[in-house]
């Protein structure tokens, strides 16, 4: 049985989300992730802070303890390791596997978690491309270029996928770009930094700088 409530998860996640782009997270920040008030955020960085989960200042912000990080890591894991199996044995396309593990990442039992990797043979990263924490909540992270930056007509292919919005998807589907696709940039817009890129060798497509900068590419 798990030991801490869903909402203690949903904190917990958000701000190891948001503290890869800061050292300290804001209530407000907070707040808007999460979609609630700034005093309920408030009440429930105290909690946390007496289960040794953040270190809060008020008015300041807070940042995950060792113990908060090792709990968000258990937690990504999960996440990913259902959207792994949600994509890959059950169908589920890449736009509806998040909102289904979102509820599934709460399910606390670690046996059912390692049961789960082995059976998945143990993927390293997710149908997004995002690495996948091991038991021990390690995880390899990889530097990689995001298509706005990389090299005209050199051949790569799509690692990952940096925000995962269901509209920003929904673009890449319709323009035919999922990991493992192979992409080419044939031409740069000086103007507004659009590109044409050639998509497996068979697709032309015409995208802007901000899907561009979503889309993370390794060389072939």
């Amino acid at each position: 049985m798990n030991k801490y409530s869903v909402t203690e998860e949903n904190y917990i996640k958000a701000i190891y989300h948001l503290g890869m782009k800061t050292e300290v997270v804001n209530t407000n920040q907070l707040a808007d992730a999460l979609q609630t008030k700034a005093a309920s955020v408030t009440d429930m960085l105290k909690k946390l802070k007496r289960k040794k989960l953040v270190s809060y200042t008020p008015y300041y912000g807070c940042a995950l303890t060792p113990k908060g990080t090792s709990l968000a890591m258990l937690i990504v894991r999960r996440h990913r390791l259902w959207e792994y199996f949600l994509s890959e044995k059950l169908g589920f396309n890449w736009q509806e596997v998040h909102d289904v593990a979102e509820e599934l990442e709460h399910v606390g039992s670690e046996e059912l978690v390692s049961k789960l990797d082995a059976f998945l043979g143990y993927p390293k990263v997710d149908p997004h491309g995002d690495p996948i924490p091991d038991s021990k909540g390690k995880i390899s992270e990889v530097n990689l270029l995001s298509l706005v930056d990389y090299t005209m007509n050199k051949p790569g292919f799509v690692v990952k996928i940096g925000e995962q919005s269901s509209a920003l998807l929904e673009v890449l589907e319709q323009k035919r770009i999922s990991i493992g696709a192979r992409i080419k940039v044939l031409q740069k817009t000086a103007f507004d930094q659009s590109m044409e890129i050639k998509i497996n060798n068979k697709y032309t497509a015409h995208i802007s700088k901000e899907l561009a900068e979503n889309i993370f590419i390794k060389t072939v």
